[in-house]
């Protein structure tokens, strides 16, 4: 790229600030990158010069890494070569920081608009965007350059007929340039405006329209309140007309805009059409995004739509109510093979669903009556027209039709006591009455020996509307491949490539399959499954359309919401004068990480460090791989430091798990660890803190359901009382319902289910032929038992990964 052949000195001072924080520490920065840079002559460092980036950390703002670029930037470096170097000394962090700013692309922030006015008028249009470095503007009219057309915002004197026309913006920063959207300008002929020309940018007030108050971009979560506003004069008075992705928005016609609390549905460009007898203008054109945010430090990051590369959000005239996916993946399991991909899976697959507009909760690790109420908090989510998708990654057999999903704690010989039944699911899925209902199934469907029991799970409804996508075929197992990095299973390898496709769901599916059907290594062991009634051309991609009635919308989402509320970031400050940053990040719904950084430090001490201990019962917390310097070392593989969008980099991370099993407040100890400039002891302070209870654990997965036998009639009145008399909501939540009139709530008679823990004395400890879930074994080319064996790495080349020796079948 051209971009990278420019020079060091070309960044601007806040990047060179930030990267030149990065290289302050002594394992990776600015005396490694001095050594790596003296590969050229130019470049090379004087015993002087590093004794000046030395000595600046003496001063209050110094940076020693400040300096060495200065130094480089004068010296000519250029950002290829500085950027060879960082990768060189493994520095990823300032690599991938660089690369951003450099590579980034152009997004246009504001788009010009089509433009009606009196002849003599003047015409301004403005053109907006963001990218790397500086960047530059040219206006054409048509194929022509604008003469004088390279400032982002083009003033077009009194206009007159050879004004008319067309206009677009080239935004561009060495060879790689984006184009706005074409305005049209157009003479406004009419008798009642002025024809002569006008002293100033609008019209004159006794026929002009001008617009004073433009509305405002937003970044709102859902439950917000979403105000915009649009302030006009005109004579005649002006009128207003709102839209919403660029589609008018009945009865709204006032001059401000206002939708008590939001959904995903709300969010895109809105703009305003403000009009009178004479003249017609539009107003800015607005990004509002809605969404939750990851963590609780940082806001989150908006994205630019009408981009080149964003993908398709619909494909026909149907849509949903909302969209709502249940995700869970069981690796650790107590009396079974162990998996790896599940985790991976479940990562991958919620980030491309959010992605689509769905409110995701992915879980890891779930034993028996954890799947149970997660699937009955899943149903709560669910209501007439809504999109549910469940997917499971796991343990898993099929008999006679049924298929069950393998909980962790399941023991060695299981049956269908032990498990979750997913036609179980679908028919209380069916009675929600629900826009389309997906099922992706990634776990081995060979028969259990040890289940001889018929399921009886309620008859179907004909509802025409039911997608069934198997990671593989009847009697048969699903793979994933045994790495010594994180990797996906074979069945999400290829569906991860498809899912944003605006398909629809089952010609998705099918062009997964041909996919995998391609791939030498599995054919004939592993093909994927596809069992659809769907009529409707349904996608994944369909854009939602909020239901008539705002109470269902605003209940779903605050029962959303309140599993994914994380705890905020708080500041603690220790008697030694020490101030330390607690901050929190969400890897999964019940996966939390923690971290601490050192805000404020006297000066009198040399060296200090906040570690956690001492954590409250239920969760699970590895003591050896908490309190690490880096977020791999404490055991999340998935999170990186871009993720967590942080300005500094914390000091320590600690990760915690199983957060469903939280029965008390999450507390643990802030155990602060210090020395003295002049003292050799190190000093110990401690701070008990109680964050409540984070995440999933507000839903209280452990504790036993009482599913419904819900009616088809009366879907709201039940999603109502259901969510109301849920045992997992907190208190906090059933205030936000509490202004609602009891009447508009409504009650339903139903039927009371329990679903009871098979009782352990039931469990024959003694009972053999347990199931084998393996592949023939003519594929057995490993040193370990027979029950696992392992397909040829020889034909690994088609796949985007690198077998090894021993995949597992799941």
């Amino acid at each position: 790229m051209e971009g990278m052949n420019l020079g060091v000195g070309t960044l601007n001072e806040a990047v060179l600030n930030r990267l030149g924080y990065m290289l302050d520490n002594l394992k990776c920065g600015w005396k490694q990158l001095a050594k790596a840079v003296a590969e050229q002559p130019q470049f090379s460092c004087s015993d002087r010069d590093l004794t000046e980036c030395s000595l600046k950390v003496l001063s209050a703002n110094g940076s020693p890494g400040r300096y060495l670029l200065a130094l480089l930037a004068d010296r000519g470096c250029t950002l290829d070569f500085l950027l060879q170097c960082l990768r060189k000394i493994e520095h990823r962090e300032a690599v991938g920081f660089l690369t951003t700013q450099v590579m980034e692309q152009i997004a246009i922030t504001m788009q010009p608009q089509s433009q009606r006015v009196p002849e003599g008028s003047p015409v301004i249009l403005s053109c907006k965007a963001v990218g790397p470095l500086e960047l530059t503007y040219q206006w054409f009219k048509g194929k022509d350059e604008v003469p004088g057309g390279n400032v982002p915002e083009l003033l077009l004197n009194c206009v007159g007929s050879a004004q008319q026309g067309h206009y677009i913006c080239r935004v561009s920063f060495g060879d790689k340039f984006v184009f706005s959207k074409w305005a049209h300008v157009r003479l406004l002929r009419s008798g009642g405006a002025s024809a002569g020309p006008s002293g100033s940018y609008f019209p004159s007030s006794s026929s002009g329209l001008y617009i004073s108050q433009h509305p405002r971009a937003q970044a709102l979560v859902e439950g917000d309140t979403l105000y915009l506003e649009c302030a006009a004069q005109a004579n005649p008075p002006p009128q207003f007309q709102w839209y919403h992705n660029r589609q008018p928005m009945p009865k709204s016609t006032r001059s401000f805009l206002k939708i008590p609390c939001i959904t995903t549905a709300d969010r895109g460009t809105y703009t305003c059409r403000v009009y009178n007898l004479y003249h017609e203008m539009w107003s800015d054109q607005v990004q509002v995004n809605i969404g939750p945010g990851s963590f609780s430090d940082v806001s989150w990051e908006t994205t630019e739509v009408d981009t080149p590369d964003a993908p398709p959000k619909q494909m026909g005239d149907f849509c949903a109510t909302d969209k709502v996916a249940l995700l869970m993946g069981n690796m650790n399991y107590q009396h079974h093979r162990q998996l790896r991909a599940p985790m991976a899976d479940v990562h991958e697959l919620t980030n491309l669903l959010r992605q689509l507009d769905f409110k995701v909760v992915s879980l890891l690790d779930l034993n028996w009556q954890e799947m149970h109420s997660a699937v009955t908090e899943f149903l709560l989510l669910l209501d007439r027209g809504v999109y549910g998708l469940l997917y499971f990654a796991g343990h898993g057999y099929e008999n006679y039709g049924n298929s069950f999903m393998v909980p962790i704690d399941a023991p060695a010989s299981h049956t269908s006591k032990h498990c979750v039944c997913v036609q179980d699911v679908l028919q209380r899925m069916q009675e929600r009455e629900t826009g389309l209902n997906v099922f992706l199934l990634d776990m081995c469907r060979k028969r259990n020996p040890n289940d001889d029991s018929i399921t009886q799970t309620g008859p179907l409804k004909v509802t025409a509307n039911i997608v069934f996508g198997y990671a593989t075929c009847v009697d048969a197992e699903a793979f994933e491949v045994n790495k010594e990095d994180l990797s996906n299973g074979i069945f999400m390898s290829y569906l991860k490539k498809r899912l944003m496709d605006p398909e629809k769901v089952t010609v998705l599916l099918d062009k997964v399959a041909e996919d995998m059907g391609k791939c030498e290594i599995t054919r004939g062991r592993q093909a994927l499954e596809l069992r659809s009634n769907l009529s409707e051309r349904r996608a994944l991609t369909d854009r939602i359309q909020a239901p008539a009635c705002p109470i269902t919308a605003s209940t779903r989402n605050l029962q959303w919401a309140i599993a994914h509320v994380l705890p905020d970031s708080r500041c603690l400050e220790f008697k030694s004068g020490v101030k330390v940053q607690l901050g929190f990040a969400a890897e999964f719904s019940n996966i939390m990480i923690i971290y601490t950084r050192i805000l404020e430090t006297p000066k009198d001490i040399e060296s200090c460090s906040a570690q956690l201990a001492d954590f409250a019962e239920g969760p699970e917390v590895d003591l050896k791989h908490s309190n690490q310097e880096s977020l791999q070392e404490a055991g999340s593989l998935l999170l990186t430091m871009d993720d967590l969008q942080l300005l500094e980099q914390p000091q320590l991370f600690t990760r915690i798990s199983a957060l469903q099993r939280l029965k008390m407040e999450l507390s643990f100890t802030v155990c602060l660890h210090y020395k003295y400039t002049n003292l050799d002891e190190e000093l110990v302070e401690e701070q008990k803190v109680s964050i409540g209870k984070p995440l999933v654990s507000k839903l209280n997965l452990h504790e036993p359901r009482l599913p419904r036998a819900f009616s088809a009639s009366s879907s709201l009145d039940l999603q109502m009382s259901s969510i109301l008399e849920s045992s997992s909501f907190s208190e906090d939540f059933k205030a936000n319902l509490s202004g609602s009139d009891p009447s508009s709530i409504g009650s339903a008679s139903t039927t009371w289910s329990y679903y009871q823990r098979p009782s352990e004395s039931l469990l024959r400890s003694d009972l053999k032929n347990e199931p084998e879930e393996s592949i023939s074994p003519e594929f057995l080319e490993s040193e370990e038992p027979p029950a696992i064996k392992s397909l040829p790495s020889a034909a690994s080349e088609e796949l985007p990964f690198k077998f090894s020796n021993l995949p597992n079948s799941i």
